[in-house]
């Protein structure tokens, strides 16, 4: 059908059927193209996958023994006739946006993003394009972003007022993204970093990778902790860890401690008190509201493809100001599904 659309939306994913490759696909499919190596966009059980050279050692660290081909931003590779490049989207290390052309059209897929450069994972690169398609995590007029050094300050004064009250700090963050960033906010401080294993993994491969990173300390299993000297050590200690331990037992072995969550999610106030935290941080890995619409617009795209987050409320907006847009349902999580 001449009219047919380079991309559709299906069951098991985005579709590209002139290449026969699917985008971030929610199902096992034979040929998939990934964006960046969260698991609601990178699942199991794929024949095949194809992402950026940095995304490669996070998937393979994430899902094991797997069929995956890498490339560089700005590479091109023809699939069936469709010419695919892989651009930075600033979300994560590696994210990508992926752009298709085929017969003088031109889609792109953004997969998540933030437009605000962070310093690790690359900088939002807008990409002309006719169909857009963006996510719309912080689709709402309320979630706007301070500058990432503000909020880095703010983070490290905490942790010093902790460490001086005789607290151990515990910092809240994505095991893959944000608690990179995390980490990088508290070199300065010269202390040393407690890291729970999957953010060890995840920041022990990245440097096994060549990024140039701030190493960690894992955090010891109770068997591993021989001497009391050891288990003082993580008395008044900072630890960054992944949101599922909030409320475990694993927190007791830091003794007297004050818990923080760094998420976009803490620009509601009420947030931090319904989790029963001591500080919030407003740090996101996705685009605030300003990033979502400075992104729509660079593209130049006449017609844009809101997925998962705030869609109606962005996409109503989006067609109220005069981009023409639609609302599509897919299968990827809300932010606590990147962990």
């Amino acid at each position: 059908m001449p009219n047919q659309p380079m991309l559709s939306f299906t069951k098991s994913g985005i579709f590209c059927q002139q290449g026969g490759f699917y985008i971030d696909p929610w199902l096992p499919v034979d040929k998939a193209i990934i964006t960046h190596a969260h698991s609601d966009h990178a699942r199991w059980g794929n024949q095949s996958y194809l992402c950026h050279t940095h995304t490669k050692p996070l998937l393979q660290l994430r899902l094991g023994e797997i069929n995956v081909e890498a490339m560089n931003w700005g590479e091109n590779k023809i699939i069936n006739g469709v010419q695919v490049s892989l651009h930075p989207a600033g979300h994560i290390i590696g994210s990508s946006q992926i752009r298709l052309e085929y017969k003088g059209k031109i889609w792109v897929v953004s997969g998540d993003y933030k437009v605000a450069d962070d310093g690790i994972s690359g900088v939002f690169e807008p990409v002309p394009c006719h169909h857009f398609v963006t996510e719309s995590a912080f689709g709402l007029p309320i979630y706007r972003w301070e500058k990432q050094e503000i909020i880095y300050q703010q983070i490290r004064d905490w942790v010093l007022q902790n460490k001086a009250n005789g607290f151990s700090s515990v910092l809240l963050a994505y095991s893959l993204g944000k608690a990179q960033r995390v980490i990088d906010c508290l070199a300065p401080l010269e202390l040393p970093i407690f890291a729970h294993g999957a953010i060890a993994n995840a920041q022990e491969k990245l440097i096994g990778a060549g990024f140039h990173l701030p190493a960690v300390t894992r955090v010891p299993t109770a068997e591993q902790l021989s001497t009391a000297s050891e288990k003082k050590a993580l008395k008044e200690s900072l630890v960054v860890a992944p949101p599922s331990v909030d409320g475990s037992n694993w927190l007791k072995q830091f003794g007297p401690s004050k818990m923080a969550s760094c998420s976009g999610w803490m620009q509601v106030r009420g947030n931090v008190r319904r989790r029963n935290l001591d500080a919030g941080f407003v740090l996101s890995d996705h685009a605030d509201w300003e990033g979502l619409l400075t992104a729509v617009k660079a593209t130049g795209a006449s017609r844009v493809f809101v997925t998962h987050g705030f869609q109606s409320a962005f996409s109503r907006y989006l067609n109220e100001n005069g981009i023409e847009s639609h609302e599509i349902a897919t299968d990827y999580g809300t932010t606590e599904a990147e962990e």
